[in-house]
This record gives C-alpha cells, sequence and structure tokens, in this order.
C-alpha cells in the first residue's frame, strides 16, 4: 500500500467510528511507516461538536487561540491493509 493507501483508509475508519459524533474539520497531522512492524502509523485531528464555542462572545475570545481539536494515531498493518489500533495522541504544550 502507498501513503495515499494508507491515509484515506485513516480517515475513512475514524469517520466510520465517530460517526455519531458528526465529526468536522477532518484532517491530515502526520504520517510515517514503521519499517519494524510493517504498520502505517497515521495521526490525524478534528474537531467534535463540543469543541465549538457556543456563543458569539465565546467565540471571539477563542478567536486567537488555536481551534479546539482532538488527535487519534490510527495503525494499518501494510499487508492486510486493516486497522489494527486507533489511540489518543498527546498534545506537546
Amino acid at each position: 500500500m502507498n501513503v495515499t493507501l494508507a491515509v484515506q483508509i485513516a480517515k475513512k475508519h475514524i469517520l466510520e467510528l465517530f460517526e455519531e459524533e458528526k465529526l468536522t474539520n477532518l484532517g491530515l497531522e502526520e504520517v510515517e511507516f514503521d519499517t519494524a512492524s510493517k504498520d502505517w502509523i497515521v495521526t490525524v485531528g478534528f474537531s467534535r461538536p463540543w469543541d465549538e464555542p457556543k456563543s458569539s462572545l465565546a467565540s471571539l475570545a477563542q478567536s486567537s487561540s488555536a481551534p479546539l481539536r482532538s488527535f487519534k494515531v490510527v495503525r494499518i498493518n501494510d499487508d492486510s491493509q486493516q486497522v489494527t489500533s486507533v489511540k489518543n495522541r498527546g498534545v506537546p504544550h
């Protein structure tokens, strides 16, 4: 599998897994290939409805900072093209 397919699989899996949460702003953050395990490690970020400001005042206050996002690390086996894990990625401070 190539990197483009790995990213497509990761995004599709996250959208299906979190379908009820109505994710927005889904995007690729990082991707790498682990030669030892033969896994693609794809990090995707997204926003959830509760990450959005509830009022215009809150929206103004948040506009100066980065939008709230969640990050998931998706491991995909290169041979089977199956997702083997989805984990949280911590955000560095």
